[in-house]
């Protein structure tokens, strides 16, 4: 639920994209907008400034117009975007600032983690076709409102990271459902590194399952709105057409897939950093040094999270994930590393244990082991959307 909360420079809102009203162009703009074009419901985040980072007032305002979508049968798909086409972000995570500033182990830690773990299930198991539109910098929260969906769209101006290990928290969002089932160990791989795909890497990772250019997708979300019904087939048809009118390069990743995937397979962080460290390659010396620069606690976490979650459902994944939550929002990591990163920026984590060795299994049991059963999250075990 990373977010860099950068300041950016606003772009022309909406153009022909999303049709604001007069009320909505008002100073005080809401940070979603919600539109109904034809049988398509739109979703648009609109925190331009703040890269559109996830709040909890957008998630409270999100999930009941999702909810009532997906009862709406003259709703035949959603679509979730960036209300600025020409913004930097589809959803550059969630508002850690907020967390960080409300104090460990806050009622808003319990009640933001809590709500957006069951919007990550709402989506994950969505009745309705859902289409994100992952057009700019997209992580951890952002994450979490995307790969869940039944379709991912990216861009030449997608650029995809989990990069929660810098910040001393672990890929949540159902990071441990759905980076154990990208190729190979692609999944470790991007957990450990926070390694950043760029536009149609985002696609020939898994990430998403379509790459249509950001000149296109006016043109692709006219054709969704023709949609004569729920048919998941006929909207997977619009998409897969303007797939294949888009020029792909070849996956940047493809010659170290090898190295990713003989590394990533390893049974513990430290056999994975001794088997990057045997590789004299410039690009295994950088995931070496990347994986690094992460909090241990948090790396031996996600290494476990993720050996765990391949085996696991939606929401069990996602319900093991709110226990993580609580304990690394009550730790020192989490607050040490945003504190680096937000607050006074360019300083050097002190990490607590400071070492991968002292991170011991008792350590990792108790982040796993279950809350009293008042604080457990409890989801239905739904089926997922074909993701």
């Amino acid at each position: 639920m990373f977010s860099l909360l950068l300041r950016v420079k606003p772009s022309t809102p909406f153009k022909s994209r999303s049709m604001a009203t007069a009320a909505q162009k008002h100073s005080e703009k809401p940070e979603v907008i919600f539109e109904k074009h034809g049988h398509v419901g739109y979703i648009n985040l609109n925190r331009p400034n703040a890269l559109n980072s996830l709040s909890l007032p957008m998630i409270r305002k999100i999930y009941p117009r999702l909810k009532g979508w997906e009862h709406d049968m003259a709703c035949y798909a959603v679509v979730i975007r960036k209300s600025e086409p020409e913004g930097k972000a589809f959803c550059a995570g969630g508002d850690v600032r907020a967390l960080y500033d409300s104090g460990p182990g806050s009622a808003v830690c319990k009640e933001f983690m809590r709500e957006e773990y069951t919007l990550n299930h709402a989506i994950g198991t969505c009745k309705v076709p859902y289409v994100a539109i992952i057009d700019g910098i997209t992580m951890g929260g952002g994450v979490g409102l995307s790969v869940h969906g039944r379709f991912r769209v990216a861009s030449e101006r997608s650029v995809f990271a989990m990069p929660e290990m810098s910040i001393g928290l672990f890929p949540d969002v159902g990071g441990g459902y759905f980076l154990p089932r990208l190729p190979g160990h692609l999944g470790m791989f991007l957990a450990l590194t926070g390694y950043r795909l760029k536009g149609d890497d985002v696609f020939h990772a898994g990430v998403a399952t379509h790459y249509v250019p950001s000149g296109q997708l006016d043109a692709l979300e006219r054709d969704i709105e023709t949609l004569k019904s729920r048919n998941v087939d006929e909207l997977k048809e619009i998409l897969d057409h303007h797939h294949s009118q888009s020029k792909l390069s070849e996956f940047s990743l493809q010659p170290h897939l090898s190295i990713i995937n003989s590394a990533f397979s390893q049974t513990s962080v430290e056999s994975i950093l001794s088997k990057l460290m045997s590789d004299s390659s410039p690009f295994a010396v950088d995931q070496y040094n990347a994986i690094l620069k992460g909090s241990p606690t948090s790396l031996k976490v996600a290494f476990a999270q993720l050996r765990s979650g391949a085996e696991m459902s939606l929401s069990d994944v996602l319900c093991m994930e709110y226990r993580l939550s609580q304990r690394f929002l009550t730790d020192h990591d989490f607050f040490e590393g945003v504190r680096c990163m937000l607050i006074d920026r360019g300083t050097q984590p002190r990490w607590k244990p400071e070492t991968l060795a002292e991170v011991t299994p008792d350590i990792i049991e108790h982040y796993f082991s279950h809350l009293p059963g008042h604080r457990e999250l409890h989801l239905p075990s739904n089926t997922v959307n074909g993701t």
